[in-house]
């Protein structure tokens, strides 16, 4: 992927949710790679400013550049297998908040619709129903205006730009996202308003089930004075 004026956010330059000896709960902004790119320009990533203070630390899973939200990594091999494994056998439990454009004609549903590269366009993905390989979503409806919604995301699988083909393939496409959106859904918003706002997994060494909640800042309505992009929400159960 190119990609042309590169300027990642630095405010706050590193945030940690959580952290023990076995793994690190991050904040990913919108606008910052996950891991580093190839040329010298993108070696600024998630990846980089974690391993200045954590050199061991491994990335478990990604975030588009584009979408902010909750990432894990890992602090040892072992337990950046283990967390592989349950992403692989769909262990985790993942939920996106979306603000997508125009009116849903159903408060929830399901989307399966196979995904594969769109090469001559990449790195775009489509929906080919002989090539593709399965991709479903689970989606919720939490509140609607006169002309978009935000919408609760639960990917099933995790195939790339996943949440982002869906829902354009669903005639509501992601507001401000550059690769999907077109007219009003693309230029609403200066960036794609799609955030990872929680995650729900086994802790490879205690083995109990630890839940993080971040806020995404999509309301439809207009803010109260209290700040909500600073909390973060964690549980652990028993």
């Amino acid at each position: 992927m190119v990609l042309l004026h590169y300027e990642p956010p630095t405010k706050p330059y590193l945030r940690i949710l959580y952290r023990d000896e076995s793994l690190l709960v991050l904040e990913k902004p919108s606008g910052l790679l996950s891991v580093k790119g190839r040329a010298e320009a993108h070696f600024d990533s998630l990846q980089t400013r974690v391993q200045t203070v954590f050199p061991t630390a491994s990335v478990v899973h990604r975030l588009d550049m584009a979408t902010s939200g909750i990432m894990l990594m890992a602090l040892s091999k072992a337990v950046n297998r283990e967390l592989s494994r349950q992403f692989q056998q769909r262990e985790v439990d993942k939920t996106y908040i979306a603000r997508v454009f125009g009116k849903l004609n159903e408060p929830q549903g399901r989307i399966e619709l196979p995904l594969i590269c769109d090469w001559p366009n990449r790195p775009k993905q489509m929906v080919d129903f002989k090539n593709g390989k399965s991709s479903t979503t689970d989606y919720q409806l939490l509140r609607q205006d006169a002309y978009s919604a935000l919408v609760e995301l639960s990917p099933i699988t995790g195939r790339s730009h996943q949440l982002r083909v869906h829902m354009q393939a669903l005639g509501h496409p992601i507001l401000g996202d550059r690769l999907y959106a077109t007219d009003e859904a693309l230029n609403v918003s200066e960036r794609l308003l799609l955030h990872a706002q929680s995650i729900r997994f086994t802790h490879p060494e205690s083995e109990q089930r630890m839940s993080f909640s971040l806020p995404h800042g999509f309301d439809l309505e207009p803010a109260s004075d209290q700040q909500f992009e600073h909390q973060a929400f964690i549980r652990v159960d028993d």
